[in-house]
């Protein structure tokens, strides 16, 4: 689907003139997807997800599918070659049910008046950049008003580290990657695989995320049976991931404690020591902005690792306050992000 569209006129039988936006690729009558994309991130950062609602979150759903899947196909006794094939086949399943979902579900939406409104209220529920804000500031709030424990009851919801290993930095250092990686995964990727390709980029965006956060590890049980879903999710954060580390080097020239031109070397100098083809772009630019040491040695749930610090001349004691500092590189972050879109849409007007 192209992100511009060609505006037609057509007058009703009372002889009102009506104007639409086509989207040539399908043949349908809609708003411009990029117009759609901005009213879904102001949703986003208004009412974030909505758990109010009291429906699954389609994230959730998408989790059931592949939690099945993973259930029937994934099994010790077949060998690793099998297992692969197995682990692409569900790839293929859900990817394929995400496609045509969002084909089906934008068509619907386009072709029933003001029914596009059901298009906004999913960009907005599948952009995070409100509970990113909510889940990161609560592992300060922890730290805070719980202790070293209530930091790490706070910081296990967003990151797969052992947090019975953490120390308070650790805790501080944990929330602050999860922000800078989540800026991508939540808020960047998924705003460009909408503005390419519309509802069906997003949701397979989304889908291929969460293959990747649930069966994407390099464990015994996942190594064979999640390879082609860890590749993907790569491929699909390969522009992404870059464009998220740019837009934090940019938020840092508005933040006075911040150090732009730090965040550039590092981000371009240290990117590639993270395990990470993509996580290391806005982990290393956050680092050389904030001034800290990020990634480094760590223990996850099942295997501790031994990486290199992500600007390691930085400070390795992080503190409680850091976290704000990144929360307010982050928040502008996202501003210049949704100003990027209204860029693009005002110069396709």
């Amino acid at each position: 689907m192209p992100i511009a569209a060609h505006t037609r006129r057509r007058k009703t039988a009372d002889g009102t003139l009506v104007v639409f936006s086509s989207c040539s690729t399908l043949g349908l009558y809609c708003p411009n997807l990029l117009l759609l994309l901005l009213a879904g991130l102001l949703l986003d950062a208004v009412a974030g997800e909505m758990p109010w609602l009291r429906v699954p979150h389609p994230v959730v759903v998408i989790g059931w599918a592949v939690a099945a899947l993973e259930g029937v196909l994934n099994h010790p006794w077949y060998d690793s070659a099998a297992r692969r094939r197995r682990g692409a086949f569900t790839v293929v399943v859900t990817v394929g049910a995400a496609t045509t979902v969002g084909i089906g579900g934008h068509g619907l939406a386009m072709m029933i008046p003001y029914a596009w409104g059901l298009e906004v209220f999913l960009i907005g529920i599948l952009i995070a950049q409100r509970s990113l804000y909510q889940h990161v500031v609560a592992v300060a709030h922890g730290l805070a008003h719980g202790g070293l424990q209530g930091g790490r009851l706070s910081v296990a919801r967003i990151c797969g580290r052992n947090p019975s290993r953490l120390s308070e930095s650790g805790v501080v250092r944990s929330a602050i990657e999860s922000c800078a990686e989540n800026f991508n995964d939540g808020v960047v990727a998924p705003v460009f695989w909408y503005g390419l390709c519309g509802l069906p980029g997003l949701l397979v965006y989304k889908t291929v995320n969460t293959l990747d956060s649930m069966i994407g590890h390099y464990n015994e049980r996942y190594r064979a049976f999640g390879y082609t879903a860890a590749r993907l999710d790569d491929l699909l954060n390969w522009v992404p991931s870059r464009l998220a580390g740019l837009l934090l080097v940019g938020a840092a020239i508005f933040v006075p404690t911040a150090q732009p031109w730090r965040a550039f070397v590092t981000m371009i100098q240290d990117a590639r020591k993270h395990r990470s083809p993509n996580a290391g772009w806005p982990e290393a630019a956050m680092a050389g902005a904030l001034g800290l040491a990020l990634a480094g040695p760590r223990c996850y749930l099942e295997y501790r690792v031994a990486d290199a610090w992500i600007g390691a001349s930085g400070r390795k004691e992080a503190e409680v306050r850091d976290i704000f500092r990144a929360l307010g590189l982050f928040v502008l972050a996202c501003v210049l992000n949704t100003m990027m879109v209204f860029l693009v849409w005002s110069s396709l007007l």
